[in-house]
């Protein structure tokens, strides 16, 4: 059970053999759907205690928590899905409804309907704007927040030259908006991928099982781009978080990450910053040890 990447469009059969093996081990992990929305969102469960909801970023699925999954189920109840549009079953329609506001509604109507009372809630980029969001909306829903590099504060940065920054970062990613809006899936989720680690060719360099999970969610690259602008978040706004806050950066990760977890912890008062040390934005699988270290941390104190 070591190696369970997870594909969507194989539901049925993981769900029959997590079941299958859960009747012998009360620790294996089991294989779910859930109705949200109107849509049918796959997730998986192991281990007892406390939910922990994760949250995974843009151009991947559940199968991203994968070196999170063992250590945090010995200590917790893991819950890991895929948001909507993610994964590789079927789209619920051509695309149009991808939104942050769309997966933040999702998550809440996802967290209620496990009916566990108020969880953790982990997100990793994207996935961690997403949680922060409703963290911020539905502060019932919520025990405390741990994310891997959100960019729910680029609306708070006030200052002009560190505006200018962050306008030149996202320039580095036209070329992958550019292939992704003539229909190149593949080489799209290339280039996303090089630009948020800062590492030219440094998709080749991922795990093969990285690298294919990256692949199935390419077809999402397009709609991310052609995503409606979410409501803006102003430090203001993010000073009103109700509930514990960490947020995660590579001690590598490139000037955009770096600039946005900052201006996200110094907005939220209470909050923690914790880098990473050798990584970059993909801390959660660059170096797990350590960010796994700093999880559960988090999570026994709060």
């Amino acid at each position: 059970m070591k190696n369970l990447f997870l594909k969507s469009g194989l539901m049925a059969l993981l769900f029959a053999g997590f079941q299958s093996a859960s009747q012998g081990d009360a620790d294996a992990p089991v294989a779910k759907q859930m109705t949200v929305n109107d849509v049918s969102l796959p997730y998986v469960e192991q281990g007892q205690g406390a939910p922990v909801v994760f949250v995974h970023g843009a151009f991947s699925d559940l199968r991203a928590w994968e070196p999170q999954r063992e250590a945090v189920a010995r200590r917790f109840r893991f819950i890991a899905y895929t948001q909507r549009y993610f994964g590789t079953d079927p789209w619920p329609d051509k695309g149009e409804q991808y939104s942050q506001v769309t997966h933040a509604a999702d998550l809440a109507a996802f967290i209620r309907q496990l009916n566990v009372g108020p969880v953790y809630l982990v997100g990793r980029s994207y996935g961690g704007t997403v949680a922060v969001r409703v963290a911020l909306q539905h502060p019932e829903l919520v025990r405390a927040v741990f994310v891997q590099e959100p960019t729910i504060a680029a609306a708070a940065v006030a200052d002009p030259d560190v505006q200018g920054i962050l306008k030149k970062e996202r320039g580095g990613m036209a070329s992958a908006r550019e292939v992704a809006k003539a229909g190149k899936a593949d080489e799209a989720t290339r280039l996303f991928a090089d630009w948020t680690n800062g590492q030219p060719g440094g998709f080749d360099a991922l795990p093969p099982e990285t690298r294919s999970m990256h692949l199935d969610n390419g077809r999402t690259v397009a709609l991310h781009f052609a995503a409606a602008p979410p409501p803006k978040i102003s430090c203001a706004d993010l000073g009103q978080m109700k509930r514990p806050l960490a947020i995660t950066h590579g001690e590598l990760t490139r000037p955009f990450f770096k600039i946005l977890a900052e201006t996200a912890h110094n907005c939220v008062p209470g909050s923690q910053l914790i880098p990473i040390p050798g990584a970059r934005h993909a801390a959660t699988s660059q170096n797990p040890a350590a960010f796994n270290n700093a999880l559960l941390t988090f999570l026994a104190s709060h």
